[in-house]
């Protein structure tokens, strides 16, 4: 694997543990929803992720929730294209739109992001890798079976490690027919899409099983229901500590990236961790 330059930012993958930032700009997140949802909370959140030691801001107007309903194009386009024009102006870090949709992620890329996030993998939009390929940009493909919906009742794998491999691996060979950079491919084993508590344990105990994708690799562990059901905590924002011990597990399995709420906590703890299994 070899390293990805954006903007200022070069990702020398392996040597490090990079953060991005989560920045969701809707009414209806299952942890933050309504709390950045304007131009002004949105953009203060942003700098503060930034001062915290961010590599990453991922901006994100359509909740991913279990049972989430799907919004607009235009509510979409509406709720992120004003943040990310802001923000690039104030801000040269990297900047990812969290969309599933490829005219969300054109108008977004052309308003100053540099990376499209998607939850689908690419499977919701038949577009979406050829307009990726078009723009020249990296792309985070994750796993998800079904839609935010309906995910949770698609649980049912054999051998989910397995399965969940050869589908990435399939969507990575559409990608690259479509045109799409081979080193500018992230992937995301999809924590919480699709898993039940269980699952998701499998996934972190054998994640370094999917460095044989020879892609870098994005975890999201922040806050999540199977670090509240460990605690027996209901309110995502107080399982700050949890995600801390996760994100200690995927750090140990050499992800690259991890996407947090909390990110001035986590960057002690990749700080931290790096040393730890890095060195």
């Amino acid at each position: 694997m070899n390293h990805l330059r954006i903007r200022d930012t070069i990702f020398d993958w392996g040597k490090r543990t990079y953060l991005m930032g989560i920045l969701n700009v809707t009414p209806d997140s299952f942890s933050d929803g309504g709390d950045f949802n304007s131009l002004e909370t949105a953009l203060s959140q942003a700098k503060t992720m930034i001062h915290g030691g961010a590599d990453i801001i991922d901006i994100g107007g359509q909740s991913t929730r279990p049972g989430a309903e799907e919004i607009t194009l235009e509510e979409e386009l509406k709720r992120v294209i004003p943040v990310i024009k802001r923000l690039r102006q104030d801000s040269s870090i990297p900047i990812s739109i969290d969309t599933t949709r490829s005219i969300v992620a054109q108008a977004a890329i052309e308003a100053g992001a540099d990376i499209v996030n998607d939850i689908s993998g690419g499977s919701f939009d038949e577009k979406m890798f050829s307009m990726v390929a078009k723009l020249e940009v990296p792309i985070i493909i994750m796993h998800i079976r079904g839609t935010p919906k309906t995910m949770q009742q698609k649980t049912d794998y054999k051998d989910i490690i397995h399965e969940i491999i050869e589908w990435l691996n399939v969507q990575i060979n559409q990608a690259i027919q479509a045109g799409i950079n081979q080193h500018h491919i992230i992937i995301d084993p999809g924590i919480g899409f699709a898993k039940n508590y269980q699952q998701n344990l499998e996934l972190l105990q054998n994640l370094s099983k999917f460095h044989r994708l020879t892609c870098p690799i994005l975890v999201g562990v922040s806050r999540k229901s199977f670090i509240g059901h460990i605690l027996n905590q209901k309110d995502p924002k107080k399982r700050v500590w949890g995600t801390a011990a996760a994100c200690c597990g995927a750090i140990a399995s050499k992800a690259d990236i991890l996407r947090v709420h909390d990110v001035a906590e986590m960057k002690d703890v990749v700080q931290v961790a790096d040393e730890i299994w890095r060195k």
